[in-house]
């Protein structure tokens, strides 16, 4: 029988492919796409996405080793500096290796204890993986509706 560990990591891993598969189809000049009259293009959601998930390695899960700067959730806006595909399929490799290396480390008790966070209050840790994985896939759709119909 698998541990709750093992199945959020299946469950990560697999929801996660929304975003990564996207990585493989990207060419540079896609992380400009935005779609008017959204401010966010392509690159941005992708850094966005790397932040969001270190974030949550780090307050979440304890990686207290992880150093982040979260530009994209300090800014708020893009700024239009997302536009080298090789740092950010870089950087999604490196959120996703810390991520999951700090979930591999939670026990079954883990999931049940809670953890507050002013972005969301107070949830177990459980319920906040919810969140990011959701994050990711909400803003997975978005950079695939604006790389399809999107415009530089």
């Amino acid at each position: 029988m698998k541990t709750q560990t093992q199945l959020f990591l299946e469950l990560w891993t697999e929801a996660g492919t929304r975003f990564t598969d996207q990585l493989t189809i990207l060419k540079e000049a896609d992380l400009k796409k935005k779609l008017i009259p959204s401010q966010n293009s392509v690159g941005f959601l992708i850094r966005h996405i790397c932040e969001v998930e270190l974030l949550f390695a780090k307050n979440v899960f304890g990686a207290a080793h992880i150093k982040v700067s979260a530009i994209t959730v300090k800014e708020k806006r893009d700024t239009g500096v997302w536009t080298d595909l090789q740092e950010l399929k870089d950087y999604t490799a490196l959120s996703f290796k810390e991520l999951k290396s700090i979930i591999e480390k939670q026990t079954d008790a883990d999931w049940h204890s809670e953890i507050t966070t002013k972005e969301f209050g107070t949830k177990t840790k459980a319920e906040a993986f919810g969140r990011v994985v959701s994050h990711t896939a909400y803003h997975a759709g978005q950079i695939a509706v604006i790389n399809k119909y999107g415009t530089y």
